[in-house]
């Protein structure tokens, strides 16, 4: 009789912290977007690209529409990620590679260390005195990690076509960057603001992830829009920085101040002119 009253109760025990475990944070349980497959580009020929134009773009992460990439800043957020944290944690296991800024062909991969350590993580030794007699000094080691949040924009690359065969402009991004204020030794902002990139991922490689994971929909908390959702449905703001020319310069080596943004719009003009120069009205 004991017997079954401790089995009894072992079960009940079991059965309670299994439910305290499973606890459900809302009224049904969110398998959309974790189960979602990428919906791959339609097949595209050389022979069927009448124009394309490469550009490259910067994503700034203090613009209103695109704090969904930037948030949330804690980790402790269980459905949600940043776009920076989602390609750390990805990086860390090895299922996404990480290559080198040296250039933007994707050419050379880089090690987690070799990222943090260009986004300001370091170890420093420092002298500290003991608070009781007889008050010696010693050397204490201080480290300091990357923060996700010294993100504070994305370039992005990628390529306009015209496919004749379907008669359509189409952007694909091949790749993406996150930015960060370059700093000195000690940790501090150099001058002018100068961006760094500090890896570059390759954007068809990625697609995978970023389409399983949530991103914040300030409007419907029912509709939550994957990361690829974002970029392939052009829900984020950018300014052009550079594209495809003979000298490969970038707008600001030979425009400046306000020029930048004018040059940047004329780009964006001149792309969304050739589209329509293609059809009569």
């Amino acid at each position: 009789m004991k017997i079954r009253f401790l089995l009894v109760l072992v079960a009940l025990i079991t059965a309670f912290s299994a439910q305290a475990q499973n606890v459900l944070d809302g009224v049904y349980v969110k398998e959309h977007t974790s189960t979602r497959l990428v919906m791959s580009y339609p097949y595209l020929r050389e022979a069927d690209v009448l124009w394309s134009k490469r550009v490259w773009r910067v994503i700034d992460l203090h613009e209103k529409i695109n704090l969904p990439l930037r948030y949330p800043l804690s980790k402790q957020t269980h459905d949600r990620k940043s776009l920076i944290d989602l390609c750390m944690d990805a990086i860390k296991e090895g299922s996404l590679t990480a290559y080198s800024t040296v250039d933007d062909e994707f050419t050379l991969p880089v090690t987690m260390s070799e990222i943090e350590s260009k986004g300001g993580a370091r170890s420093d030794t420092v002298k500290m005195q003991r608070p009781d007699p007889p008050y010696d000094e010693y050397d204490t080691v201080i480290a300091r990690e990357f923060s996700p949040d010294k993100v504070i924009g994305y370039r992005l690359k990628e390529d306009w076509f015209f496919d004749k065969q379907r008669s359509v402009i189409e952007v694909r991004i091949i790749g993406f960057a996150p930015l960060v204020y370059a700093v000195d030794e000690d940790g501090n902002v150099r001058e002018g603001n100068q961006k760094l990139p500090l890896f570059w991922i390759y954007y068809p490689e990625a697609r995978n992830l970023l389409a399983k994971t949530e991103a914040f929909n300030r409007e419907n908390d029912a509709e939550r829009r994957s990361f690829d959702d974002i970029f392939q449905k052009r829900l984020f703001g950018s300014y052009i920085y550079k594209e495809s020319n003979v000298y490969d310069r970038r707008i600001e080596d030979y425009r400046q101040g306000i020029s930048q943004l004018l040059e940047s719009e004329r780009i964006k003009t001149e792309i969304s002119n050739f589209e329509h120069d293609l059809w009569e009205f």
